[in-house]
C-alpha cells in the first residue's frame, strides 16, 4: 500500500495532532482516495471495509450528496450563507467552489476541530473575489463557541437565511439527546428561511450479520460513529419542512442519474429541512 508524506510527521506545535491517533477526517480522506492520513488512520478505515465492503462507494456517495445539497441550497433555495461544520480536509468540490460557482457572492465558513484540517484550512480560503470564506478551529459540541466566533461574525449575517451543514458528522456524537440539543442550538440563532442539510451512518440497510459485526466492533472502541435509524435521525429535523424526497439513503436525494448507488451500500440517511 502506498505511503504518506504524513508517515514520517515533522514535529508538530497542536498536540492535538498525534500519528497514533484515528482521525475521522483523515479517515475519510483515505477513503475518498486522498493522500492526507496516517497508517493508523489507514488501518481503522480498513477495518471498518473488512466488515462493510462499500464504505468506500459510501464516501464518494457522501461527497456527490454535499454537491447536489449545495447546489440545491444556491440554485433553487436562494442561500447565499454557509455554516459548514465538520469540514474534513479540503477535496474537489469544497463548499465554496460548489455554491460560489453558482452565486459567486456566496459566504461559507467552515468549522472543524481536527489539527490537520486546521493546517489545510488556506487551501479552504480561496474563494471568489465577490463572495468570502472563514474558517473556525472548533467542536460542533459546543455550539455557542462557534456561534460566537469572531470569524463568524466577520463572514455570516444571521439575520438573512443561512444554509447549516452537518455532513457525516452528527454520527460522532453519542447521546441523541445531547447531538439533538446541539442541532436546535444551531436552528435557534438563525432566522426563518435558513436550511439544515445533515447525514447520519445508519444500520437500517444492511443484513442482521453486518449490523451484529458492527456493534461488537463499537463496544471494542474499533470504530467511532454511532449508527442512527431513520426515526432517530428524522427527530434532528423536527420543526422544520422536509424537502422532497424526505428522509432517504443519500444516494436517492435527488440523484443526478437513474442508476447510482443503493441504501446498502451508502448505508447513510440524509435529508434537507427549512427552518
Amino acid at each position: 500500500m502506498p505511503t504518506s508524506d504524513l508517515d514520517n510527521p515533522q514535529p508538530q506545535q497542536d498536540p492535538r495532532l498525534d500519528a497514533g491517533v484515528v482521525s475521522p477526517a483523515r479517515r475519510w480522506n483515505y477513503w475518498l482516495g486522498g493522500k492526507d492520513h496516517f497508517q493508523v488512520d489507514r488501518d481503522s478505515g480498513d477495518r471498518i471495509a473488512g466488515v462493510y465492503p462499500a464504505v468506500r462507494t459510501a464516501a464518494q456517495e457522501g461527497r456527490a450528496f454535499h454537491n447536489r445539497t449545495i447546489t440545491f441550497l444556491a440554485r433553487e433555495a436562494g442561500i447565499r450563507q454557509f455554516l459548514d461544520i465538520g469540514t474534513g480536509l479540503p477535496a474537489p468540490a469544497n463548499t465554496h467552489e460548489v455554491a460560489q460557482a453558482i452565486t459567486p457572492s456566496a459566504r461559507v465558513v467552515y468549522v472543524d476541530n481536527d489539527p490537520m484540517v486546521l493546517a489545510h484550512a488556506r487551501a479552504l480560503l480561496i474563494g471568489s473575489p465577490e463572495g468570502a470564506t472563514s474558517y473556525i478551529d472548533a467542536d460542533l459540541n459546543d455550539p455557542a463557541a462557534i456561534l460566537g466566533a469572531p470569524e463568524l461574525a466577520a463572514t455570516l449575517d444571521l439575520r438573512e437565511p443561512v444554509g447549516i451543514l452537518l455532513y457525516a458528522v452528527l454520527h460522532f456524537i453519542r447521546e441523541d439527546s445531547h447531538a439533538r440539543k446541539v442541532v436546535a442550538d444551531l436552528l435557534a440563532a438563525v432566522p426563518a428561511g435558513s436550511y439544515l442539510v445533515a447525514s447520519n451512518s445508519t444500520k437500517d440497510f444492511v443484513p442482521p450479520e453486518v449490523a451484529g459485526m458492527y456493534d461488537q466492533m463499537l463496544a471494542k472502541g474499533l470504530v467511532d460513529a454511532w449508527p442512527r435509524d431513520r426515526a432517530t435521525f428524522s427527530r434532528f429535523f423536527d420543526g422544520l419542512s422536509l424537502v422532497d424526497p424526505g428522509v432517504v439513503a443519500i444516494s436517492d436525494w435527488r440523484p443526478a442519474t437513474a442508476e447510482h448507488a443503493s441504501a446498502a451500500e451508502v448505508s447513510m440517511f440524509g435529508a434537507v429541512g427549512r427552518k
